[in-house]
This record gives structure tokens, sequence and C-alpha cells, in this order.
């Protein structure tokens, strides 16, 4: 059964039957469910093109699906930039999601198509991949402002008085402790290597799983006390303070911010049009195998009347059952095989020996997948 999430686009042929199909349609919708509305089924418009060949329509119906998916893809995708962009508000979603022509071969107009979605497509791959790294490299550094004290950058913790300067024998090491093993730290830091210098630990911040102490030892005995650190699960920070360093930082933050910021703005806008771009390429694509099918299936000529109708998702069975019944006479037509006043077969021909390559019931050609709006 289709999608009760997609919208059904049906197409018969124009003829006395599809006299005031729409109206007929509606008024059977919506006695079989009384919260069905007016605005979930409407008139699809499907325009003239030059058929071609058969072996032409043919090739399109086979070459067709494979560019429908792809077109659902990207269309999805976009959607799926607007909605990561807008953080899953789907109020915010919808404000951004908002959606005469010369006569042409389904050929040109299908290569035309084609050419456009690609367009759209690679544009949005390579703006959605400039924003990614943006928001990338702008995660990193603000990992280092907020992560542990384990981690995070050090500049804005640590001070030029917390570290022994001009030194020729002595350093300051910066030493990571997890919070529940502080006490053994304490009492035993003086003791990690045989030159460290006693009571010279200070503490000078803390987090829910670190707590950060300076220390002064001999700088000969500094791979000693690495080493031990390490066996007891302390994490030395390497860090030397610098101005520079410290401005550095600042100014690689704000950049990347205001980089992220300048991106997500022009990613939203581009994927807004472009989804509305993107999406009247995808419905002219269903409109092109809509057309063809309707060929293929009722033959010539190629005059067809189009409807679409949105299901509701608890009534969809008995919405397919009624659309099914409606459209029962279609059965007879597709099957049949049509004879000229000369007793030779017609155009009518072409759905006899070619309707078996539709598999699709008569009530629905096809059905739009779901994009998840």
């Amino acid at each position: 059964m289709p999608s009760d999430q997609s919208t059904w686009l049906i197409t018969v042929p124009q003829d006395g039957d599809s006299e005031g199909l729409l109206q007929e349609l509606t008024s059977k919708l919506s006695q079989q469910s009384k919260t069905f509305s007016s605005s979930s089924i409407g008139q699809l418009y499907i325009p003239s093109f030059k058929t071609g060949t058969l072996d032409s329509l043919i090739a399109l119906s086979e070459e067709l699906p494979k560019h429908d998916a792809t077109f659902t893809a990207a269309v999805a995708k976009i959607v799926e930039t607007l909605r990561n962009l807008l953080n899953n508000d789907p109020s915010k979603l919808a404000q951004h999601i908002l959606v005469n022509e010369k006569q042409r071969g389904l050929r040109d107009m299908t290569d035309i198509l084609v050419k456009e979605m690609t367009s759209i497509d690679n544009v949005m791959k390579t703006k959605l991949n400039n924003y990614n790294l943006a928001k990338g490299s702008l995660v990193q550094l603000q990992r280092k402002k907020a992560g542990n004290l384990s981690v995070r950058s050090l500049a804005d913790i640590v001070s030029k008085g917390d570290l022994l300067q001009d030194s020729e024998y002595m350093q300051s090491v910066l030493v990571a402790v997890p919070r529940n093993l502080v006490k053994n730290w304490t009492s035993g830091y003086e003791r990690l290597a045989t030159m460290v210098v006693p009571r010279s630990a200070v503490s000078l911040a803390s987090d829910d799983e670190y707590s950060l102490f300076s220390v002064v030892i001999f700088s000969k005995v500094y791979d000693t006390f690495a080493q031990k650190c390490r066996e007891n699960k302390y994490i030395l920070r390497d860090f030397q303070y610098s101005v520079d360093k410290i401005e550095k930082e600042r100014e690689e933050l704000e950049t990347a911010d205001t980089a992220e910021k300048e991106l997500w703005t022009e990613l939203l806008r581009l994927s807004e049009i472009n989804f509305s771009e993107a999406f009247q390429v995808f419905v002219h694509l269903k409109v092109v195998r809509m057309y063809i099918e309707s060929v293929l299936r009722y033959g010539l000529p190629a005059n067809y009347v189009g409807i679409a109708v949105k299901p509701e998702p608890k009534t969809t069975k008995r919405t397919l059952t009624t659309l099914q019944r409606h459209f029962s006479y279609l059965s007879a037509r597709s099957q049949g095989r049509a004879t000229s006043k000369r007793g030779g077969p017609t155009n009518e021909d072409f759905v006899g020996e070619y309707q078996s390559l539709l598999d699709q019931s008569f009530s629905t050609l096809f059905c739009t997948r779901s994009l998840g709006l």
C-alpha cells in the first residue's frame, strides 16, 4: 500500500468519464472521512509534451525511476540540512520550506531537469562542507575552553604569578589530578621524585573531574617525575605562559565563531532558496514520469487529467479503496487493444503491448516518497 506520509499523484485520460472528477472525488473522500479537507486534494496540471517514439518512451520509463530516487534524496538532504540548522524546530522549519513554458521533447525536458538538480545538489554539497569545516573548527576551539582540566586550554586559568620564573635549575610543572586521587596526591607528590620542592604544590583550579596543581621540581628530575605521574594516573599539562599565546587563542575563537555564524546564515538562506528550486524540479520530474507512464498505459491522444491527494494516516486504507473503486473502469481500458476503422492497431495499441511495463495499481500511477516535512 502507498505510504500515508506521501502525496499520491493520479492521472487519467481526459474524456467524458473525467468530467467533474475533482468535485466527485472530493465528495466521495469527504463522505468516507469527516475530517477529510478539500485542501487535501487538488488538480495537477499535466502539460503537453512532444511524445517522441515508442522506444524513447520505454527507455525513459526505465530511466526515470532512478532520477526520481536521486531527486527525492537531493530534496530530502536540503530538508535535513535546514532541520539541523534550525535545531529540529518544526515551526521554524515550516517557515523555510515554502514553494509559461515552451513545449519541449520529453528527453530534452528530462536532461534539463537532471542538469538543474545536479547543479543544485553540487552547490549544496560545497556549501554544507564549508559550513561543517567551520563548525568543526569552532567546536574544537570551544572544547579547549569547555573541556575538563586534563584537556582544556589553561591560558585563562594559569597566570604568570602561578609559575616559577627565570630559574636555571628549577621549574614549575602543572598536574591535573583526578578528584578521587587528590588526597593521594597531597600526601605523596613530594616522593614522586628525589628533587621535588617540599610544600610547593598549590591548587590553582578544580572542576567536576580534576583539580589542577602547580608544583616546583628540579629540572633534572622532570622525566622521572613525569613517569611517576603517569603511573599514578596524574596528568602533566604542558603549558608555557605567554601573553601572545593567550591573545592568539582569543582571536582564533572569535574568528571561528564569526565564520561559523556567517556560514550558518549563508547556508540557511541558500537551503531555503534551493529547497524551493529543487522541489519544483522534483515535481516537474514527477509530472514527466506521469505523462510517460500515462501514454504507455492509456495510449494516445496524450490528453490527461492529474489529481494530487494527501491521505490522512488514519484513513489511508479506506482512501485507497475509494480511489481504486472509482477508477476501476480504467482497468478494462488499460488492458484492451483498440483498433482503427481500417481494422489495424491504433496508437492505443501501445497500451495493450506495453502496459505490463507498469506494475502500479490503476488508481495511482506512482506516489512521492515521504520527505518527512
